[in-house]
């Protein structure tokens, strides 16, 4: 077999393993391995040109691991032997002691200069568009031949049509991932009601779009939702913003770099969470707004009926009336003003309790010894309202009909809870029949379901049971 036909046969073998396969890292590795085999190199380095930044980078190797590489090679076209064979858009060959060259550049982590000869060629699309370079190297000296240099330059030739398409792949590729990871979260972010589960599927498939080690949402109060994995070398702060507002950050961590693709699609991914933050927020503000309707509603209702309740009252001083009327709407106040600030379903007794203490105390009786002893109960919003009334009418007949040091206890007892106002006096007398104790009652009995009495052991103890 003659040399044109042996090149031949080493040409149509190349091509046809470089265009074996549509990935391109697949593909510039074939490259690398098939040109040195083809030119019985010891070394074939190939070289993508970043038109962004007018570069060459390598991304492919035979005869020295690139995985070794902490950092790339890069060259700008022009430069070093390599960058001027892509510049001049033409082969450069050098047989012997290539790294004395002036143009020779020396990179810390390849080790070029080990290598006596070099022959560059471009890689060009149609002999015009620059898709990269590569170069074959040799420990001993070696003239090429212009047949070997021809062979080159076809292999070159081929190589670019492989990796033009090769990268039309991997964009369409990586696309589909894109559309895929957004499709996945505007379904998640349509479908659920919940923020914490759109947040959640934000952040996951942020992760998995582009292979993360962590990822989180920073809301614009500094807080974090949903952290998950963990940070990497490498860290993205992409904004959230909302009618030319920021209102939080996407934060994406990974061990790799992140190109500009990657950031691409970050901030689709930040669009859309912005999208499901303020969805979250507008659905929230909604129930909260229904809620608050919904709680002032019966809450001027319950004012109604007392009021009313009242105003049948006989023999009742006008005054002392209205104080009592003003007493429990602060105390169905005190109730509201809790479940604002904690934005739950269920109120703390122990703090409503302690509120309505020192609101009563203040108003009645300023400077009067009143202990309290309280555990920690919680109680549903509603019939948060109607203990709130109960405990407001029995510590206020403690401090206007009772004498001595006031002691209010909260506490559960074998299942039930138990809420005790105890004085030192000899009780309330006839007003046991009025309208606050008729108030107590009727609360008790209807509302909480319990149980209300007055005891009477050496001064008075209003006690009400109900189960917790």
């Amino acid at each position: 077999m003659d040399a044109s036909e042996r090149h031949l046969r080493l040409l149509t073998e190349t091509t046809a393993a470089v265009n074996s396969t549509l990935d391109l890292e697949e593909v510039l590795n074939l490259v690398a391995t098939k040109v040195a085999d083809a030119l019985r190199a010891d070394a074939c380095f190939v070289y993508l040109y970043d038109e962004r930044t007018d570069e060459l980078v390598l991304r492919a190797t035979h005869g020295t691991s690139i995985e070794d590489m902490t950092r790339r090679p890069r060259m700008r076209t022009g430069e070093g032997i390599t960058g001027t064979a892509a510049a001049e858009r033409s082969p450069v060959m050098i047989p012997a002691q290539a790294h004395l060259d002036p143009r020779f550049k020396q990179f810390a982590n390849l080790p070029e200069s080990q290598y006596e000869s070099i022959l560059a060629v471009p890689i060009l699309v149609r002999g015009e568009t620059l898709e990269g370079a590569l170069n074959v190297r040799t420990q001993a000296p070696r003239a090429y031949s212009d047949a070997e240099i021809e062979l080159l330059v076809s292999i070159a030739d081929q190589v670019a049509q492989s990796i033009v398409h090769a990268q039309l792949y991997s964009q369409a590729q990586r696309r589909v991932a894109e559309l895929e990871a957004l499709a996945h979260i505007s379904e998640a972010v349509s479908e659920s009601l919940y923020l914490e589960e759109s947040l959640e599927a934000i952040v996951k498939t942020t992760m998995d779009a582009v292979s993360a080690t962590g990822a989180a949402l920073v809301l614009e109060d500094g807080r974090i939702a949903w952290p998950e994995g963990r940070a990497g070398k490498h860290a993205v702060r992409t904004p959230l913003r909302w009618k030319r507002r920021v209102i939080g950050e996407l934060v994406a961590d990974r061990d790799a770099p992140f190109s500009d693709d990657d950031r691409a699609l970050l901030e689709a991914i930040a669009h859309h969470a912005a999208v499901a933050l303020e969805h979250g927020r507008a659905v929230m503000r909604g129930v909260l707004a229904q809620e608050i309707h919904h709680r002032v509603k019966n809450n001027l209702q319950t004012v109604a009926s007392l009021l009313r309740l009242q105003s049948r009252a006989e023999g009742v001083d006008p005054k002392e009336a209205l104080e009592h009327s003003v007493n429990r709407i602060l105390a169905i106040a005190a109730v509201h003003e809790v479940l604002t600030e904690q934005r739950d379903e269920d109120v703390e007794l122990a703090e409503l309790i302690d509120r309505l203490r020192a609101m009563l105390v203040q108003s009645l009786a300023a400077g009067r010894v009143v202990e309290a002893k309280l555990e920690q109960v919680s109680l549903a919003g509603s019939r948060a309202t109607a203990l709130a009334l109960v405990f407001s009418e029995l510590l206020q007949n403690a401090l206007e009909h009772g004498a001595g040091s006031v002691r209010i206890e909260l506490a559960r007892r074998d299942g039930d809870v138990v809420l005790a106002i105890a004085d030192e006096g000899a009780g309330p007398g006839d007003a046991a029949e009025g309208t606050g104790l008729s108030i107590v009652s009727a609360l008790v009995r209807d509302e909480l379901g319990g149980s209300f009495a007055l005891i009477a052991d050496g001064g008075t103890r209003a006690e009400v049971v109900f189960p917790g």
